[in-house]
């Protein structure tokens, strides 16, 4: 089939015809308006959502700091847990915050430390325990899969939208259908033998 004539039907919809009724024109609009709501609202979604956790992340990596702390108790070995051991338990740490006060805490650090091992830890600008900030590279990653999550959610929300509208207008042709052949029906009800 030549491309061109593909192309026509394609657009059929857009082209003066006798037969297009006005839910015809109206699907077309709508299709149009799915597929730019797609594209540029997707686009957008997908930019502002990675925008906003690179900011997020930003602010992460700014506000905690790394110190240095002390395990105050053994460490027992790590559980056997499916597909090996686990290298991580909760211990209680003691570390001196910037402002000199001394402060104890829970937080993860690795299996089978003897107590008086000295650690890292990371603190927030109140001096709590929290997990280390993601790395620019894990950030950049972790934005940009945001953004594509925004774009999809988006996507899938514009095209159920478009879906149950032109479902809505297949359902009224139907019906319009209905009426019209219940018109014209009985007057091609004779028997032809």
């Amino acid at each position: 089939m030549p491309s061109g004539t593909y192309a026509r039907k394609r657009l059929w919809r857009w082209q003066s015809n006798p037969l297009r009724r006005r839910d015809d024109v109206v699907e077309a609009w709508i299709v149009l308006a799915v597929w730019v709501v797609f594209v540029v609202g997707g686009a957008v979604a997908g930019l502002v959502t990675a925008h906003a956790a690179d900011e997020v992340f930003a602010r992460q990596r700014a506000e905690r700091q790394p110190v240095r702390a002390v395990v105050v108790n053994d460490v027992p070995r790590g559980d056997v847990a499916i597909g090996g051991v686990s290298d991580r338990r909760s211990a209680t740490v003691r570390w001196t915050a910037a402002d000199g006060s001394a402060h104890d805490g829970r937080t993860q650090v690795k299996s089978g430390l003897r107590a008086g091992s000295r650690v890292t830890v990371w603190q927030d600008g109140h001096g709590r325990l929290t997990t280390a900030p993601p790395s620019s590279t894990q950030a950049a990653f972790e934005s940009g899969f945001l953004g594509l999550g925004a774009a999809a959610g988006l996507a899938g929300l514009v095209f159920g939208a478009g879906a149950a509208a032109r479902w809505r207008l297949d359902r009224r042709r139907v019906d319009e259908w209905g009426r019209e052949w219940d018109q014209v029906g009985p007057r091609w009800g004779h028997k032809t033998s």
